[in-house]
């Protein structure tokens, strides 16, 4: 267990040393080897890379900019027009899942289906759930159904969206071949983009609400000064969405002086790092103008660092925003709620639930 935030951030950075093929999780199955973004290393990681990010033109995300407050509007008003509400379903969760089918080209009567789906297969390993993981699975397999009927239309019927763009898009690796995204790859993003994209974005929001109530003087602050971007990094690196990441060491090695033998696995816990006091001064405390801050709760730097970490950060400014905009008070009814993915899968702690009432400006 890695939990320095200097030993993070350096075992992060050398894939040469920790290998990321076998997953993030210390559970993920065998069959994942190498076939998603954050189970791939070396040159088919930076291919692949490259080609997700080649959809991502300035045009289109400029658009996803004005589309992420158009949707933070229409929840918030929905939200005000109930009054009391429960934070995270109604609030945070909708605004990411709505940008990845704004992203994916998802239409509109498919979202509820969608949105659904990704909520039972998160939901898969909580004991509480009927059917547990084999229900899950079979979830899983839907969804990739979906991805693949998905990625036919759009390849029959091209739209002017991302997901189109990435079934086309071609670039030049350092090998001077040509390369494009095959169907397995374009499903697997299509599950790592719908999962991983919500649930980190939903937790940071719904965190980062709860440590505002909890100290009134930063959102006082907030509502003075604007949600800048310190305001917004001090958000993630207090709510750490992603618990850790897990690697393979490639040879023998030591961290802090503890040897490490090749093939052993190691984890990398990203909340423990944030709370460094070598890294940050009075690490437990919350303060929207942190300065420095380098955080690592988009992984630190290196190959693998956040692919959509921009995207998280404009999601998380423009709904604060937008939330300071349209109220004068914000009450927590109810102590939060938890959970984690399962005893299979816990990169993930986040909150279930948070009753709030907004009132109005």
């Amino acid at each position: 267990m890695v939990s320095r935030h200097a030993d993070v951030q350096a075992a992060n950075r050398d894939t040469g040393a920790f290998s990321a093929l076998d997953g993030p999780s210390l559970g993920s199955p065998p069959e994942m080897r190498g076939t998603m973004l954050v189970s791939m290393d070396g040159k088919p990681h930076t291919r692949q890379r490259k080609l997700i990010s080649a959809g991502f033109t300035p045009r289109m995300v400029g658009r996803l900019e004005e589309q992420a407050r158009t949707w933070a509007v229409q929840i918030l008003d929905r939200a005000l027009e109930k009054g009391s509400c429960d934070f995270v379903q109604e609030v945070a969760y909708q605004l990411p899942m709505h940008m990845i089918a704004d992203i994916v080209g998802i239409p509109q009567e498919d979202r509820g289906f969608l949105f659904d789906l990704t909520q039972k297969i998160l939901a898969g390993g909580d004991p509480e759930t009927p059917g547990g993981l084999e229900k899950s699975r079979a979830i899983q397999a839907q969804m990739f159904g979906y991805a693949q009927q998905l990625g036919r239309e759009k390849r029959a019927n091209p739209q002017d969206d991302i997901w189109t763009l990435l079934q086309t898009v071609e670039v030049e690796t350092e090998d001077g071949e040509r390369h494009r995204l095959g169907e397995l790859e374009l499903d697997m993003f299509f599950f790592l983009l719908t999962l991983a994209g919500s649930e980190t974005t939903r937790s940071a929001i719904a965190g980062g609400l709860l440590a505002l109530h909890e100290n009134p003087d930063q959102l006082a602050r907030l509502r003075r000064e604007g949600v800048t971007r310190a305001a917004v990094e001090e958000i993630v690196r207090f709510t750490s969405p992603v618990a850790y990441f897990a690697r393979r060491a490639t040879r023998d090695t030591e961290i802090r002086g503890v040897p490490i033998a090749e093939g052993q696995r190691i984890s990398l816990w990203y909340p423990s790092a944030n709370r460094d006091e070598d890294a940050f001064d009075e690490p437990f405390r919350f303060d929207v103008g942190r300065s420095p801050n380098h955080h690592v709760a988009f992984g630190g730097g290196g190959p693998h660092f956040c692919l959509g970490a921009n995207l998280a950060r404009r999601e998380i400014t423009i709904l604060f925003e937008e939330l300071l905009k349209r109220t004068r008070e914000i009450e927590v009814l109810e102590a939060p709620t938890w959970r984690a993915l399962s005893i299979y899968n816990p990169i993930l702690t986040y909150m279930k639930e948070l009753p709030v009432r907004l009132a109005a400006a």
